[in-house]
C-alpha cells in the first residue's frame, strides 16, 4: 500500500492499514519543516498553559499509536510533490493500491492520473473535497483503468474485487469533510441522527438514552452499539481506543437484553435515497425579506387606518363601499376638494384622511430606502440579531466547517458563524444561505460576545488551529460552565487528554474532543482493501463502518445463515441487494432491489451482495491477508 499526503490524514491512514488490516506501507510525505509553535495569545494564555501542561503527563503516558509515530516496518519518502519519479520510487508500478490525500484537490488529480498510466491495475483512493468534479474523475479514470487492462469488469456494476478475485481496479473517491461532518453535528446536537448517504443508499442511525423505568425502548431495525455506562457523565463517558471500557459494537440479543441503563445506538431506516437533487438555484429574493419587522408592522398600521376610514365613510354617507374607498384614498394623498359644504361627519373624516397621509409619507420612503439597501447589501454578511438565543456557534469556515454549516442549515437549526478569513471558503457558502458571520479573531476580545456566546446552546470549534480551539472553548466555559463544546484537534492520543482534563475540569458540562483524522481514516482504509465502503459513523471514540461486499469468496458469508453470518463485535448483515443478482422479488420497497428485514435463517449465496455493518477490526478479519510475492 501507498500513501501520499501532506497532513495527519496521510500518518493516521498508514497506522491504519498497518496495525488494523497487517498491511505493508510506503508513505510519501513532504520534507520535514522545523518551525517554532505559534505563541498563544488572547485571553485564556494562562489557562491554556495550565491545561497544557496538565495534559503533557497523559500524552506521553500513550499507547504510542499518535498519527504522527511511524510503526518500525513502514518506510517513509520525503518528497515535496507526488511527481512520476517519487511514485515510481514507491513502488505504484508494484503496489495493490494507492491513496493520494493531500489537502489539495489539483495534486490529488495530477498524481493520481499519473499512478493510473504507470500501473493501470492500481487501485485508487482520492481524496477531493469537489464532490461533483469527483464523480467526473472517479469514472475517468475507472475508464481509463479498463481500457488500459481490456477488462470490463470493475466498479460500476457493484462487484468490485474481493480478496484478491478477479481484477480490482476501482477507484474510489471520498471527502474527509464528508465523511466526518455528520460525526461532528450529531456530536453537538442531542439525539441528532447519524446519516449515511451513498450512491443512492441510506443509513440512518440515532443515539438513544437509556430508557426510564417502565419503559420499553424501541429496538428499530437493529442495535449498531452500546454506549459507555457510567456515573459521573451525564452524557455518557467516552473511553480510548484500547482502554476497554468504552463503548460495545455490534453487540447479542443476550448484550443488549442484559445491558440495562446504557444507551445505545439503534439502525432505524435502511432505503435507496435515490439519486441527490440538484441544488435548487437561488430564486428572486422573498417579499419580506426586503423589510425590517418595525417596518412591516408600520405599513400594516396603515393600511388598517385607511381600511377603518373607508367604513366610517360608508356609514356616515351611506356611500357605495368601492366608492367609499375611492374618495378616501383621495383625501389620503390630498387630491381630493375640501369638503366644506359637506356634513361635519365627512369634514372630520377628511381631516382624518389627511393626517394619516402626512404619516404614510415618511413610511414610503422608508420602506424604498430600505428595499434599496437590502438589494445593495444582499451580497454582504449578515449580523447576528439581537434577541437570538439557542444557537450553535461555528468557529471556522474551511473545508470542514463548510460541511458542518451545510448540515446544520440542512436541520434547520440557526448558526453564528466565526471567521477570522473573509475570503475564506465558506464565506459564499454563509451568505447563500443567509447565516449569520462575524469577521474577526476568535482570540481577540469581544468576538464570541458578538457571536453571542452567553446565549448559545453549543460550541463547535473547527479551526485548522488547535490551540485557537483550545482557547476558545476555555473562554467559552468561563462564559457559560455548561456549554456543549465540540472541538476539532490534530491528534487523537491529544484530544482524549484534552477531553478528559475539560471532564474532570466541568463535570456538569458536555465536552467532545474529535480528531478528523481518526473520524475519516478508517473509510479510507476500507476503501484501499478494495470494498465499496458506504461510510462511517462514531460511536463514542470508535468507529463503525458500512460496507457493501459480495458474498463470493468470503467462507465467514457463503454458505451460512443470516444468524450464522453475524459475528458479535467484529461484522453483522444489515440488508440484502437482490439488484446485484437480477432479482428484486420482495425487494421493499418495490423496485429500489434492497431488503433489510431478511429473516434470521436466509442462506447467503454466492452471487449475493450484502450491507453490513462492522468495526475496523473486524473488516479487516473479513478481508483477510493478501498473499504477498517474495518481491
Amino acid at each position: 500500500m501507498v500513501v501520499c499526503g501532506d497532513d495527519g490524514l496521510a500518518h493516521r491512514l498508514a497506522t491504519e492499514l498497518r496495525g488494523v488490516y497487517r498491511e505493508q506501507v510506503v508513505l510519501v510525505v513532504p520534507p520535514s519543516r522545523r518551525t517554532p509553535p505559534q505563541p498563544m495569545a488572547g485571553r485564556a494564555r494562562a489557562a491554556s498553559a495550565a491545561l497544557f501542561g496538565r495534559m503533557v503527563t497523559a500524552v506521553n503516558r500513550g499507547t504510542g499509536d499518535a498519527d504522527d509515530t511511524l510503526v518500525p516496518d513502514e518506510r517513509v519518502m520525503e518528497a515535496a510533490e507526488p511527481t512520476e519519479a517519487v511514485l515510481a520510487d514507491a513502488g505504484v508500478d508494484r503496489a495493490a493500491a494507492l491513496a493520494l490525500v493531500y489537502d489539495d484537490d489539483e495534486t490529488n488529480i495530477r498524481a493520481a492520473l499519473t499512478a493510473r498510466r504507470l500501473n493501470p491495475r492500481l487501485r485508487l483512493v482520492l481524496r477531493l473535497y469537489n464532490r461533483r468534479l469527483g464523480q467526473h474523475i472517479e469514472e475517468l479514470l475507472d475508464q481509463a483503468a479498463e481500457l488500459a487492462a481490456g477488462t470490463t469488469a470493475g466498479h460500476r456494476d457493484g462487484h468490485g474485487g474481493h480478496g484478491g478475485h478477479g481484477a480490482d481496479i476501482a477507484t474510489t473517491v471520498l471527502s474527509d469533510a464528508d465523511t466526518t461532518a455528520p460525526a461532528l453535528v450529531a456530536t453537538a446536537l442531542v439525539g441528532t441522527s447519524k446519516v449515511v448517504d451513498a450512491e443512492g443508499l441510506l443509513l440512518r442511525a440515532v443515539e438513544r438514552r437509556p430508557p426510564r423505568p417502565g419503559e420499553v425502548a424501541d429496538p428499530g431495525l437493529c442495535t449498531l452499539a452500546l454506549l459507555s455506562a457510567t456515573s459521573n457523565d451525564p452524557a455518557g463517558a467516552e473511553g480510548s481506543e484500547d482502554s476497554g471500557d468504552g463503548p460495545r459494537l455490534l453487540p447479542d440479543a443476550e448484550a443488549v437484553a442484559a445491558a440495562t441503563g446504557r444507551g445505545a445506538v439503534v439502525l432505524e431506516q435502511v432505503s435507496y435515497s435515490g439519486p441527490p437533487l440538484p441544488a435548487r438555484r437561488a430564486g428572486v429574493m422573498p417579499f419580506a425579506s426586503l423589510f425590517s419587522a418595525r417596518l412591516r408592522w408600520s405599513l400594516a398600521g396603515l393600511v388598517a387606518a385607511v381600511v377603518a376610514l373607508a367604513v366610517a365613510l360608508i356609514v356616515v354617507t351611506d356611500d357605495h363601499p368601492l366608492h367609499a374607498i375611492y374618495i378616501t384614498l383621495l383625501d389620503l394623498f390630498a387630491i381630493n376638494d375640501p369638503a366644506v359644504d359637506a356634513p361635519l361627519g365627512q369634514q372630520v373624516l377628511q381631516l382624518l384622511s389627511g393626517l394619516v397621509g402626512l404619516l404614510l409619507l415618511p413610511v414610503l420612503l422608508a420602506a424604498v430606502l430600505e428595499a434599496l439597501g437590502t438589494f445593495r447589501t444582499a451580497s454582504a454578511l449578515r449580523k447576528p440579531p439581537r434577541g437570538l438565543s439557542g444557537h450553535v456557534v461555528l468557529l471556522g469556515l474551511g473545508k470542514i466547517g463548510t460541511r458542518v454549516l451545510t448540515r446544520l442549515r440542512e436541520l434547520h437549526i440557526p448558526v453564528v458563524c466565526v471567521e477570522a478569513d473573509p475570503e475564506a471558503r465558506g464565506m459564499a457558502v454563509a451568505r447563500r444561505l443567509r447565516v449569520p458571520v462575524v469577521v474577526g479573531d476568535v482570540t481577540q476580545e469581544g468576538v464570541l460576545e458578538s457571536a453571542k456566546i452567553h446565549r448559545a446552546d453549543a460550541l463547535l470549534a473547527l479551526t485548522s488551529v488547535d490551540t485557537t480551539n483550545l482557547e476558545a472553548v476555555l473562554y467559552a466555559r468561563s462564559v457559560r460552565p455548561d456549554l456543549r463544546a465540540v472541538l476539532r484537534l490534530y491528534d487523537d492520543d491529544f484530544a482524549k487528554a484534552v477531553y478528559r482534563t475539560l471532564r474532570t475540569a466541568h463535570p456538569a458540562a458536555l465536552t467532545r474532543s474529535r480528531s478528523v483524522s481518526h473520524l475519516a481514516a478508517p473509510a479510507f482504509a476500507g476503501a484501499m482493501m478494495g470494498r465499496q465502503i458506504l461510510g462511517a459513523i462514531p460511536v463514542e471514540r470508535r468507529v463503525l463502518l458500512f460496507a457493501a461486499v459480495v458474498v463470493d469468496g468470503h467462507p465467514q458469508l457463503e454458505g451460512r445463515t443470516v444468524a450464522e453470518a453475524f459475528r458479535p463485535g467484529a461484522w453483522r448483515v444489515l440488508a440484502l441487494d437482490t439488484a446485484a443478482r437480477g432479482d428484486t422479488a420482495g425487494a421493499e420497497p418495490p423496485g429500489s432491489g434492497l431488503v433489510w428485514d431478511l429473516p434470521d435463517t436466509y442462506v447467503l449465496r454466492a452471487g449475493d451482495r450484502v450491507v453490513l455493518a462492522a468495526t475496523r477490526r473486524g473488516l479487516a478479519e473479513l478481508l483477510g491477508r493478501r498473499t504477498r510475492s517474495p518481491r
